[in-house]
């Protein structure tokens, strides 16, 4: 497809600066809008089936998590999301709705990823070194989003669309194997651990009892009373911006690059992709931060609500730089300081849920990403709102902006990092 195509609607567009050859015919203006809104709604159908799916599990995942353990949970959620993965080509060439259905299906089980993970750094690491560990944990997440974005248009050259499916979904079940046989729930079942090192991640933590079958099956997480403090509220709205923002960039901006800078897909690739590079390294660098400020006596409360002020109004401000951008390096340069600020987060709400409640972090990690995940379809649904209706990224963006924004004034007025009473009667 030729580059040099005339936009729609061009006095809305953020680059309506730019000069448009004479040469283009309205054949050619109709054919881009009609190739435009074909990839907005293959993206808005894609990922809504994903996020329909994420929309299920979070809760029932997150209490199985606090029950069971993240090594576990982890390991039936990494299975059955590879099996989804592995069978989407099967399912593509059968039905589009079946094709949904393995969409649906990753979504549901990947839901319990970040809980299991919670719950393991909750057991593994002292209280003064987790944002670190949730830093890396994050990092290989976000490193796991450029591997698959710059792979797969070259897996896609050689084996045919569906070879990213077959290949991710095989090196998924390995992992998978690798999981259970390397790692152990607690720091306590580690035959290799050593003494002195068990006794340094347990020294001045409080780990939650193991409860026996017949506790799990009594316990029921007290919703209301999770429901009924602003900490946790603060814990909502903050994993809902979060969300909207993360599922916004990671599904739209290829088809931005696309669609503003006229950028082929391997080039949508490179600049969709070094953001996250950024935000894997950002990340660690944050929970390092926020560690040691910390240990230098900086109380857990401010410390979070700095991260997260920083992982908030960032992006915010990096957002309505994207929005005036005149060029493709320049509109990357402002997407990779978005991404990268908005790792400071991890720091922030992310480290929190430990915090505030240890002994139910799973399901309210869990409740807080079925807020995300709301967020996440509004805002990718918004998303091709915008460019449908308007022409162009340019109010959404600025949207966007405005919530980032109002999302940091209410976690900053309401989060805490001390512990919360969500079992007794105040």
């Amino acid at each position: 497809m030729a580059k040099t195509s005339t936009r729609p609607r061009v006095n809305r567009a953020p680059l309506h600066r730019l000069r448009q050859p004479k040469t283009t015919t309205n054949r050619q203006a109709s054919h881009r809008l009609s190739h435009v809104k074909n990839a907005t709604d293959s993206a808005v159908r894609s990922w809504s089936s994903f996020l329909w799916g994420y929309l299920v599990s979070p809760i029932i995942g997150g209490a199985l998590v606090d029950y069971y353990g993240g090594k576990r949970v982890m390991a039936y959620g990494v299975a059955l999301w590879s099996l989804a993965t592995f069978l989407s080509p099967w399912a593509a060439a059968r039905s589009l709705w079946l094709f949904l259905s393995t969409r649906v299906l990753l979504g549901m089980a990947e839901g319990v990823a970040l809980p299991s993970m919670n719950n393991m750094v909750l057991r593994w690491f002292p209280r003064t070194e987790r944002s670190s560990a949730v830093g890396i944990a994050m990092a290989g997440f976000q490193l796991g989003n450029t591997i698959g974005l710059l792979l797969s248009p070259i897996i896609m050259s050689r084996a045919g669309i569906f070879g990213p499916f077959v290949i991710f979904g095989l090196f998924g079940f390995l992992w998978v194997l690798v999981w259970i046989s390397a790692i152990s729930g607690t720091p306590g079942e580690n035959a290799q651990i050593s003494a002195h090192e068990l006794d340094y991640i347990t020294r001045g933590q409080k780990l939650v009892k193991t409860q026996s079958g017949g506790e799990r099956l009594r316990k029921v997480p007290p919703f209301s009373k999770l429901l009924s403090k602003w900490p946790t509220w603060a814990l909502i709205s903050a994993n809902a911006m979060h969300s909207w923002g993360y599922f916004v960039i990671l599904s739209w901006m290829p088809v931005y690059f696309k669609t503003i800078y006229h950028v082929n897909l391997r080039e949508a690739a490179w600049f969709s992709a070094l953001p996250w590079v950024m935000m894997a390294l950002l990340g660690y660098v944050a929970g390092v931060v926020s560690d040691r400020l910390i240990q230098n006596g900086t109380s857990i409360t401010l410390t979070r609500k700095i991260m997260q002020t920083i992982g908030f109004v960032g992006p915010g401000v990096a957002l309505l730089g994207l929005n005036a951008a005149k060029s493709p390096v320049i509109a990357s340069a402002w997407l990779t300081i978005a991404v990268g600020l908005k790792s400071f987060g991890h720091s922030g709400f992310l480290v929190n849920l430990q915090e505030i409640a240890p002994q139910y972090a799973g399901v309210l990690h869990g409740m807080s990403n079925t807020a995300g995940t709301f967020a996440a379809i509004l805002g990718t649904v918004g998303a091709g709102f915008f460019v449908d209706r308007m022409g162009s990224f340019r109010g959404f963006l600025i949207l966007t902006s405005l919530l980032y924004f109002s999302s940091t004034l209410f976690w900053d007025i309401f989060a805490t990092g001390e512990r919360v009473d969500f079992d007794g009667t105040g």
